[in-house]
């Protein structure tokens, strides 16, 4: 059977492994992450994978612009203690160079040895995430704790905004940049608690489609960036206060 990147790189960050011998493991185990791991063990590689279910919940996170173009790296370990190490966080720092100048998979690609060599230092289960946003008018902010981190791209280029958006994106963890980006799936199922509740508080059935369109709206904006009160005026949305610029994209991630 056909074996996709995404299987390749979701057993990789279990395992720790490389993405040659996870693929063969893959294919030999016709797609089954949990038999690919015992044959990856029977392999020799037990090492790793006998870690592998162990949950990363801490590590660092990572962002740097350089001209047009930014990335940020995420580095998952299991404890802090790991998470403060100063070879862990040289590896994050390593992988954002290496991503600006060659991208993000060549990024990855590039410590996984580096990885390897420290988890057999150190014995915790790793995982590394990366991505690049490119183009003019980009932000991007780092929580004090290095535990969150956003990059943002407006229109047009005002560094000044732009940081104060990543900071509100850091803040106010918006879904989506505009309200008729939400996911109709996401307002649907919203729609069928919100009948439930209706019902719950005696509200005649005749007034629900009214009422239900007030919470639609009111959800829709609440989840998107451009219609959420800015954090630094309550009196205007980050939408007023951009002024006529616009959010083209925003990563936010966090640990």
């Amino acid at each position: 059977m056909s074996i996709t990147a995404t299987q390749v790189n979701d057993l990789r960050q279990r395992t720790g492994i490389s993405m040659m011998q996870c693929k063969k493991a893959l294919e030999e185990a016709q797609g089954n992450e949990e038999k690919a791991i015992e044959i990856l063990r029977q392999k020799g590689a037990a090492k790793a994978v006998e870690k592998a279910d162990r949950v990363t919940k801490q590590g660092v996170v990572i962002t740097k612009v350089q001209g047009s173009k930014a990335t940020i790296v995420k580095l998952l370990c299991e404890t802090d203690f790991v998470a403060k190490n100063e070879e862990f966080q040289a590896i994050a720092k390593n992988a954002v160079d290496v991503a600006l100048k060659k991208g993000a998979e060549a990024a990855k690609e590039s410590q996984e040895q580096p990885l390897k060599d420290l988890f057999s230092k150190l014995g915790e289960n790793m995982a590394i995430e990366v991505k690049v946003m490119e183009g003019e008018g980009i932000a991007d902010y780092i929580h004090l704790n290095n535990k969150l981190g956003v990059l943002v791209r407006l229109k047009n280029k005002d560094d000044d905004k732009a940081r104060d958006v990543a900071m509100q994106i850091a803040a106010m963890n918006p879904v989506v940049i505009n309200p008729e980006d939400v996911d109709d799936a996401d307002v649907a199922k919203e729609k069928e608690i919100w009948k439930v509740q209706l019902k719950n508080e005696g509200k005649p059935e005749q007034i629900w489609n009214k009422i239900m369109t007030g919470k639609e709206k009111k959800y829709r904006e609440e989840s998107a960036l451009m219609k959420q009160s800015f954090v630094k005026n309550g009196e205007q949305t980050v939408e007023q206060y951009l002024e006529g610029n616009m959010v083209i994209e925003f990563m936010r991630v966090a640990i």
